[in-house]
C-alpha cells in the first residue's frame, strides 16, 4: 500500500509564493511519475505539473514560467514551488503519484491521489 502525505498550502496575497510537497511512502517499488493537480470551486480537475522518471516535466500553460516541480528520488517526495501567484491559482491541490508497489500477490501498478491541500490567492 501506497501514502501519500501533502503539505504547504495556505494563504498567501497575490505576487506571492508558496511550496507544495508531496511524499509517498509505504511498499513502494518504483515511481513512474509524481504530479500536482488542482481543482477550482465549480470546475474539473486539472493538471498543474507532472514529472515522470528521468525528470521530463510536464506543465499547464496557465503556471509555465511560475511555478516549478522537483522530485527528490530518495526521498519520493515531489514539490511544488509556485511564484507570483494569481487569484486564479486559488484551488484545492492534489497530488498523484503512480508506479509499482510490492504486494503480498506480487509487484503491482499503483495510482494514488492525495487528500488535497487548499491555496488560495488573495487580491
Amino acid at each position: 500500500q501506497v501514502q501519500l502525505v501533502e503539505s504547504g498550502g495556505g494563504l498567501v496575497q497575490a505576487g506571492g509564493s508558496l511550496r507544495l510537497s508531496c511524499a509517498a511512502s509505504g511498499s513502494i517499488f518504483g515511481i513512474n511519475a509524481m504530479g500536482w493537480y488542482r481543482q477550482a470551486p465549480g470546475k474539473q480537475r486539472e493538471l498543474v505539473a507532472r514529472i515522470i522518471t528521468g525528470g521530463v516535466t510536464t506543465y499547464a500553460d496557465s503556471v509555465k514560467g511560475r511555478f516549478t516541480i522537483s522530485r527528490d528520488n530518495a526521498k519520493n517526495t515531489a514539490y511544488l514551488q509556485m511564484n507570483s501567484l494569481k487569484p486564479e491559482d486559488t484551488a484545492v491541490y492534489y497530488c498523484n503519484t503512480n508506479g509499482v508497489a510490492v504486494t503480498s500477490i506480487g509487484k503491482l501498478n499503483y495510482d494514488y491521489w492525495g487528500q488535497g491541500t487548499q491555496v488560495t490567492v488573495s487580491s
